[in-house]
């Protein structure tokens, strides 16, 4: 008989988000879907970065990234917000400060 083969793990820990901070992005998630403004999501969770994707339509690219980078917390901070093409729009210690350059869509000006 052959001894069990045990299913392959990283021995490297995985950066998440806790209750608290998943409870404050799925907040602001659920109320701009009930603005018309997102539509879906994505969660990563790797060892240097949690993050939290947000789509307008399933098939694109995501129009804001939510990371906590934890090895940042000294620095420029554990939290921001990335645009749809790599820029930071808010970083910070804090992440409902972070979150709050999200809480009004930007609209282009006619």
């Amino acid at each position: 008989m052959n001894a069990p083969v045990p299913f392959p793990h990283s021995s490297a820990e995985v950066v998440s988000f806790d209750r608290a901070e998943l409870g404050a992005i799925l907040s602001l998630y659920g109320r701009m879907v009930a603005a018309g403004e997102w539509r879906d999501y994505a969660m990563s969770f790797l060892p240097e970065v949690a993050e939290f994707s947000v789509f307008r339509r399933t098939a694109e690219v995501p129009l804001y990234r939510i990371e906590k980078r934890p090895k940042l917390r000294t620095r420029q901070g554990i939290y921001a917000v990335l645009g749809g093409e790599g820029q930071v729009l808010r970083r910070g210690h804090d992440l409902a400060a972070a979150l709050r350059v999200l809480e009004k869509p930007l609209r282009p000006i006619d």
